[in-house]
């Protein structure tokens, strides 16, 4: 989640005025915060999900489905349960921030998909092409929107999707990072096997996934920062939008060889010089002055002047607006969460039970990697390549993925010894020690503190970066290819042999993994070709890419039989896991 403020927001003309103000002492609080946790240690894993959805109403007479405004309703009768709701966080003034920071209105374009009786060229009919009633009308006509694309031009189209997100509390720094890394090749693969956004704006897209609408719906670099002008008065060319993919490893792990490292990502010289000279090592000090070098787009009034030594809200302001498929967090203040993992690309399924199966996969492989010691690592340029690949129509089948060949660290492979990476004994929730050995010394719960084997004499290969991944298919980075890469499913497998898991869960365990590899091998449909095929096999369908309001509403209707477990869908969902039955 985002930093969760309240007070009266600036407008860009005055919040730009604080920029340097809030960077400055947000790195002073990051510091602070630094300099008292970063030898914190021995925290127990915790992990939540966190998922996002919207409001709905139907008109069964009109046969219309579309968005509720009931959200503060809802929210008031909700806060009497949880009193951490906020039901309005500044969206309006970082709407308008992020379109005059980047001089002008987002242009989103997402290819269409081109159906048989789809008009060629498609010029989108429903684009006030001629209307000159607000400045920016003529952006669309001028060539911000592209022929034969979807065009969508305001931050609602983008920060309007849901997804899923899973967080998980890790031993110490040290292991955040660590779990950090090796979680951003899997980034792209996941967003691909959870696709879900094929329509958009009555349409359907060529795409299967929210990730660059997204991405486009925030962009506030200027022309300058985009590389469409010389720079001038910005002091950065920034190669991506403040949402996207991450640009780089973090772990001092000796798995993380510079090589890694192979895009351009700036980052503020100041900063990191800053942090360096505070202690902070190379790597983490170059990832903050990257984060740092966009703009806080929302400031709120009261919160300009802070204490830094017990508030970090100047710090999660750039933090927190790093939109990126993973966030590496530091423990705020004053609680007693550690460091922490954020995992962000997935998108948030039509059910509980597929929501529940991708998060208990995520946090599974997770502890697959840290109990195996895998290595994961390719270039950031592959992953980026991957993210692309991750988007395309029915990318699961259609794209092969840059994957690592063999994930075992060099020698005998041994998993992690029960031992803790802590000098002492991480201790429960409760304050006693974590129960570790359960029947024939298998674990009695998923853990952190899996401490860090030795660096290898061979550790380091000798040839070159790109001899260490190829192109795969997911069914093969799924279920294994050769020898040397047994597959993420087996790895997990694998995995679960070494806990001491009862009947009942391990039932419910199994429906969720077969769920994931069932989704791989394509004899479950993905909900982004579920969604898509129903449009297309629609009686009222015409074959030119339009989605009526008729198809629409009946869309929604079979999604919310879905859930209601009244319908069934055998190519989407197995029988046995339609919900609510």
């Amino acid at each position: 989640m985002g930093l969760l403020s309240l007070g009266t927001p600036l407008a860009w003309d005055e919040a730009k005025q604080y920029a340097d103000h809030v960077r400055t002492h947000g790195i002073t609080q990051l510091l602070h915060i630094w300099d008292r946790l970063k030898d914190r240690c021995g925290d127990e894993l915790l992990w939540g999900d966190e998922i996002e959805y919207m409001v709905a109403s139907f008109d069964s007479q009109e046969k219309h489905a579309k968005l509720s405004l009931r959200q503060t309703e809802i929210l008031a009768k909700l806060q009497a349960i949880v009193n951490d709701i906020a039901s309005d966080r500044g969206e309006s003034t970082l709407t308008a921030n992020i379109r005059r920071r980047r001089g002008s209105k987002v242009a989103i374009n997402l290819p269409l998909y081109i159906d048989t009786h789809t008009p060629r060229p498609f010029v989108d009919p429903t684009i006030p092409w001629q209307r000159n009633i607000y400045p920016e009308d003529s952006e669309a006509k001028q060539g911000a929107a592209l022929l034969d694309h979807i065009y969508m031009d305001a931050m609602g189209f983008g920060m309007g999707c849901s997804c899923l997100q899973i967080t998980f509390q890790a031993c110490n720094i040290a292991e955040a990072r660590r779990l950090y890394d090796a979680l951003i090749p899997i980034a792209p693969l996941m967003l691909a096997l959870s696709a879900a956004s094929p329509l958009w704006r009555g349409y359907i897209a060529d795409v299967d996934s929210r990730w660059d609408v997204v991405s486009a719906s925030v962009d506030d670099r200027t022309e300058e920062e985009r590389g469409l002008k010389p720079l001038n008065e910005n002091r950065f060319r920034i190669p991506k939008s403040r949402y996207a993919s991450v640009s780089l490893y973090i772990s001092e792990y000796w798995m993380n060889q510079p090589a890694y490292n192979d895009i351009d990502a700036p980052h503020d010289p100041a900063i990191f010089e800053r942090l360096r000279n505070h202690g902070v090592d190379d790597l983490l000090s170059r990832h903050f002055a990257h984060l740092f070098i966009r703009d806080p787009i929302v400031i709120f009034s009261e919160s300009i002047d802070q204490d830094d030594a017990i508030n970090n809200d100047h710090f999660e302001n750039i933090q927190s607006t790093n939109w990126q498929t993973l966030r590496f967090k530091p423990p705020p203040t004053n609680s007693p969460i550690g460091w922490r993992v954020e995992f962000r690309p997935m998108e948030v399924q039509l059910t509980d039970f597929e929501n529940a199966a991708f998060s208990v996969f995520i946090v599974l492989l997770s502890r697959a990697i840290l109990h195996f010691n895998l290595n994961t690592y390719i270039p950031i340029s592959k992953v980026d390549e991957n993210m692309a690949r991750a988007q395309k129509r029915d990318a699961v089948h259609s794209q092969k993925f840059y994957f690592r060949k063999g994930v075992f660290p060099p020698g005998p492979s041994q998993p992690s010894s029960a031992a803790s990476s802590c000098p002492s004994t991480p201790v429960s929730e409760h304050g006693g020690p974590i129960l570790v050995n359960g029947v024939n010394g298998k674990e009695k719960k998923l853990r952190n503190c899996y401490p860090l084997p030795p660096k290898p004499e061979d550790a380091v290969p000798a040839g070159a970066v790109e001899d260490e991944y190829e192109e795969m298919s997911m069914v093969e980075i799924m279920n294994g290819k050769g020898s040397s890469f047994p597959g993420l499913l087996n790895l997990v497998y694998s995995y679960l042999e070494t806990l001491d898991v009862d009947e009942k869960s391990a039932r419910q365990i199994e429906e969720y993994l077969d769920l994931i590899r069932r989704r791989t091998d394509g004899s479950l449909r993905t909900a982004a070709s579920w969604i898509r095929n129903f449009v297309r096999s629609h009686p009222a369908y015409k074959f030119d890419s339009v989605v009526s309001e008729e198809i629409n509403y009946d869309l929604m209707v079979a999604v919310d039989e879905i859930e209601r477990g009244l319908r069934k869908v055998p190519d989407f969902l197995p029988a046995q896991n339609c919900p609510r039955q």
